[in-house]
C-alpha cells in the first residue's frame, strides 16, 4: 500500500473509530499514525483499539505506528454553589484553597503549587481564555485578581497561568499509570504533556526504558521559551496549537510554528502540526476554505505530519476527515512551488560521515534517473536524516526491527520494509532493488540508490552509498563484494 504524498496523517481514535471496520477505512483513506488519546478511554477500551490496529497491520502487511498521548497534569477550578456566576471586567475576584463552593467573588483552585508561583501582574486565563484575570495581590494559599475580561465563569473549568513556569512534573499519578500500561501494551511514540523543560521529558525517558520514543508537546511559552533544550533530550515534537493559541496572542502562532518546524528539520526530528486543522468536519462533510489553507501551510512549511482530533475521534465524517487531509497533501506535494519550498528551505550541519552519505544520496538521486533510494537502519537514525533531506524521489527504509519500522511511520516520506538481517553490502543491495520492486517503486530496468552502515547490525554507522541496477542479474555482474 503505496502513499502517493510524503507527509504523514496521524488520525486520533474515539468513540466514532473505535471499530475494527472505521479503523482499516481510516488506514486505507491514508492514515499512517493512529493516536490513542489517554484523556478519552479506560484502560479496556485503550487495549483494544491497540489490538485493532496491530490486526490491521497484519492484515494489510504494512507496518502502522501507534501513539499513546498522555494527559498531563489538568489545572481546574474547584466548583460554585450555584453552578455558574456571572463576572464583569474591572471587578475583583479570588481565587483560594478553601474547599467552600464558590460565588460571584471567590473560588477554589486546588493547586498551591500556583500560588507559590505567581507573581503580581501574571495572567491567569480560563476556560481556554475566555474569562481572564491578572494578579494583584497573592499568598500561599490564595490570589486576589482583577477581572480584565468577564463572562460566565462555571463548575471544574481549566486554568492556564502562560507567565511564569509552574513547579508542577508534567506527568501526573494518572500519567505514570498510563505511561506504564501504554508501553506494556506496545505503543510506537509517547507524546508528553505539559512540558516546560528538559527534565520534563528525562523523566519520562526513565520511566519509558526504551520502551518508546518520546514526543514532546510544545502547548506552553515555557516549552517555546526553552524549545532548543527539549528538541534535543526528545525523539519528535508536536506543535500543539490549541494550547499555545490560548496562553499565547493567536498572532504568535503561525511564526512559532514555522520556526519550530525549521528547527525539528535541522536536526533530523519528526514534527506534527496538530489541533483544529479540519475542525469543521466534526460535523460538516467538507472543511471550510481556511482550513485547507491550514493544513496547506503546514505541508509547504515541510512538517513530517499534520493531525486529526476530534474531527477522526467524534466526529460525524472521520473517514471523510481523512480522505480530505490525503487529498489536500498529494495536490500540494505536486505543486512545482512545493518543491522550490521545500528545496529553498533546506538546512542542518552537516558534520559526519552519515550527513554527508544522505546528502549525496539526495543529490545524486535528483540529478540523474535514481528512482528510489533505500536505506537499511537499524535505530531509524539513518532514516531520519534522509528525510531531513526532503529528496523528490520516494524512501524506503528497510530494517529488521519492527519498532524501528513502525516508528519511522511518522517521519516523512518514509515507505517502510521490514526485512531480514543482512550480512554482506551485497546482499543488502539485491534485498533493497527486490523491494524497491515488490512495493511498486521500480521496475527492472530502473536504478536506486542505498545507503547503509558496515558492518551491519551497529547503530549510527552509515558509511557507504551505491548507484545500484534493480535488475539482480545485473547487480551480480557489477558489484565486486
Amino acid at each position: 500500500m503505496r502513499r502517493l504524498r510524503k507527509i504523514k496523517i496521524v488520525a486520533t481514535l474515539g468513540p466514532a473509530s473505535g471499530d475494527y471496520d472505521t479503523i482499516r477505512k481510516l488506514f486505507e483513506a491514508g492514515a499512517d499514525v493512529f493516536r490513542l488519546n489517554m484523556s478519552h478511554g479506560s484502560h479496556d477500551e485503550i487495549g483494544e483499539r491497540h489490538r485493532i490496529i496491530r490486526q490491521i497491520e497484519k492484515d494489510t502487511g504494512r507496518p502502522i505506528a501507534i501513539l499513546a498521548d498522555l494527559q498531563g497534569p489538568k489545572l481546574r477550578l474547584g466548583v460554585f454553589a450555584n453552578g455558574e456566576e456571572e463576572i464583569s471586567a474591572g471587578q475583583d475576584f479570588r481565587l483560594d484553597l478553601d474547599e467552600a463552593e464558590g460565588d460571584a467573588t471567590r473560588v477554589q483552585l486546588p493547586h498551591r503549587e500556583i500560588f507559590e508561583a505567581l507573581e503580581p501582574g501574571a495572567s491567569l486565563l480560563v476556560n481556554d481564555g475566555k474569562i481572564r484575570l491578572k494578579v494583584k495581590e497573592h499568598g500561599a494559599d490564595f490570589a486576589d485578581c482583577e477581572v480584565m475580561v468577564g463572562g460566565t465563569i462555571s463548575n471544574r473549568k481549566g486554568v492556564n497561568v502562560p507567565d511564569v513556569e509552574l513547579p508542577l512534573a508534567a506527568l501526573s499519578d494518572k500519567d505514570r499509570k498510563d505511561l506504564d500500561f501504554v508501553c506494556k501494551l506496545g505503543v510506537d511514540w509517547l507524546a508528553l504533556s505539559f512540558v516546560q523543560r528538559p527534565r520534563d521529558v528525562e523523566e519520562a525517558r526513565e520511566l519509558c526504558q526504551g520502551r518508546a520514543a518520546i514526543l514532546s508537546k510544545i502547548e506552553k511559552p515555557t516549552a517555546v521559551k526553552n524549545f532548543t533544550e527539549i528538541m534535543a533530550v526528545s525523539d519528535g515534537i508536536m506543535v500543539a496549537r490549541g494550547d499555545l493559541g490560548v496562553e499565547l496572542p493567536v498572532q504568535n502562532v503561525p511564526p512559532i510554528q514555522k520556526r519550530l518546524i525549521r528547527q525539528c528539520r535541522a536536526s533530523a526530528k519528526p514534527v506534527i502540526v496538530a489541533t483544529q486543522m479540519l475542525e469543521s468536519m466534526i460535523e460538516s462533510p467538507i472543511p471550510t476554505r481556511a482550513e485547507v489553507s491550514d493544513v496547506a501551510t503546514a505541508i509547504y512549511e515541510g512538517a513530517d505530519a499534520v493531525m486529526l482530533s476530534a474531527e477522526s475521534a467524534a466526529g460525524s465524517y472521520p473517514v471523510e476527515a481523512v480522505s480530505t487531509m490525503n487529498n489536500v497533501a498529494v495536490e500540494v506535494e505536486s505543486d512545482p512551488t512545493y518543491i522550490d519550498v521545500i528545496g529553498a528551505s533546506r538546512g542542518g550541519e552537516k558534520e559526519t560521515v552519515a550527513d554527508a552519505i544522505v546528502s549525496a544520496a539526495r543529490e545524486i538521486a535528483e540529478t540523474t534517473d535514481i528512482r528510489a533510494i533505500c536505506c537499511y537502519t537499524q535505530s531509524g537514525t539513518t532514516a531520519t536524516l534522509v528525510a531531513r533531506e526532503r529528496p523528490q524521489v520516494p524512501i524506503i527504509a528497510l530494517t529488521s526491527m519492527t519498532g524501528t519500522a513502525r516508528r519511522l511511520c511518522l517521519s516523512w516520506g518514509m515507505h517502510c520494509v521490514t526485512t531480514g538481517e543482512v550480512g554482506r553490502f551485497k546482499e543488502a543491495v539485491i534485498n533493497a532493488a527486490r523491494a524497491a520492486r515488490s512495493e511498486g517503486f521500480v521496475t527492472a530496468e530502473d536504478q536506486i540508490v542505498v545507503t547503509a552502515g558496515v558492518p551491519f547490525g551497529q547503530a549510527g554507522t552509515t558509511n557507504i552509498l551505491r548507484v545500484a541496477p534493480c535488475e539482480e542479474r545485473l547487480i551480480y555482474s557489477t558489484d565486486p563484494g
